[in-house]
């Protein structure tokens, strides 16, 4: 079933667990939340320097940053960088970077994008020639796209630090390009609030004032740098997600549910009736993705330790 396109989505997103406990009962304590792309195995805090709660943060903590994720993330030299509290407050700025124009958006995808182009004054469409965004993996089938050739493009790889080889990266020395990034998701440290747009020097130096100054708070500054440094922890972390997304969707077959995709952080399957899955498991306080232009996908984030106990049970 194809998105209305002609109205500005209500906000559609995972989480809510506050929500889910009001409709179908418990405390957020019994909650298992499988209902975000969130790795359940976070990155290990470091010890964070003793100014880091009580000092603006300076210059040389975000360029720390910087250097960390350009490193990390291979950024050619021409490009920029800029940190940002959640990649979906880069989301919600980007649209103001132009004038409102035409921009292609294929779905289904992440809606807040078109949400914020909309709310922004531009028109989405299935196809335009000035300006692109795609979610890359997508969101929440997994595909991975070609690089858009729009003069204006937003390439959005919340998802694709699970799969660095589908990166596109290098575009991001082309003019009228952007490529965000999100720290939440892969290193599993949602409540850091960071994101990144990498890319055309000329945008990201508008963005700049649109996002202020101390956007980003000195304890994420220094969690950040430290696990943008750590390849090893990156490595053994994709490793494990690889085979628990195997794992995942062996068992979901088994309950009667088919695969469709998704990423190692979230896996998307086809049901008979997806509001009835997510009811029932709900009834044992497990929290599951619907989405409001299909009746039959259901998505669910990885469980991890006891979860995947309490998910098997669930589902037999």
């Amino acid at each position: 079933m194809t998105p209305d396109h002609t109205r500005i989505a209500e906000p559609d997103h995972g989480g809510g667990i506050d929500a889910a406990a009001a409709r179908w009962g418990g405390t957020r304590a019994d909650w298992l939340d499988l209902s975000t792309g969130i790795n359940p195995r976070p990155y290990p805090l470091p010890p964070l320097p003793a100014d880091a709660w009580t000092a603006l943060p300076d210059r040389a903590a975000f360029a720390a940053l910087e250097t960390a994720a350009r490193r990390f993330w291979a950024v050619p030299h021409a490009a920029d960088i800029i940190a940002a509290p959640g990649a979906s407050a880069l989301i919600a700025r980007i649209p103001a970077l132009l004038p409102p124009g035409r921009i292609a958006i294929p779905a289904p995808t992440y809606n807040e994008h078109a949400r914020a182009f909309r709310a922004a004054g531009w028109t989405v469409t299935d196809n335009a020639t000035e300006a692109t965004v795609i979610v890359h993996p997508n969101n929440p089938d997994g595909r991975l796209h070609p690089p858009p050739s729009t003069p204006f493009a937003v390439i959005d790889e919340s998802f694709c630090d699970t799969t660095p080889g589908a990166t596109h990266i290098g575009q991001s020395t082309r003019p009228g390009t952007l490529i965000l990034k999100s720290f939440g998701k892969f290193w599993g440290l949602a409540g850091a609030r960071l994101g990144f747009a990498i890319g055309d020097p000329q945008l990201i130096a508008r963005l700049k004032p649109m996002i202020g100054p101390w956007a980003v708070p000195g304890p994420t500054l220094a969690i950040a740098t430290a696990a943008l440094s750590d390849d090893v922890w990156a490595q053994t972390t994709r490793a494990r997600l690889a085979t628990d997304a195997q794992r995942l969707d062996t068992l979901m077959s088994r309950s009667g549910a088919t695969p469709l995709g998704g990423t190692t952080l979230f896996r998307l399957y086809d049901t008979p009736d997806a509001g009835a899955w997510q009811d029932r498991l709900a009834r044992h306080r497990i929290l599951t993705r619907i989405f409001p232009y299909s009746t039959r996908w259901l998505r669910l984030g990885l469980p991890d330790g006891a979860g995947w106990h309490r998910l098997e049970h669930a589902l037999t």
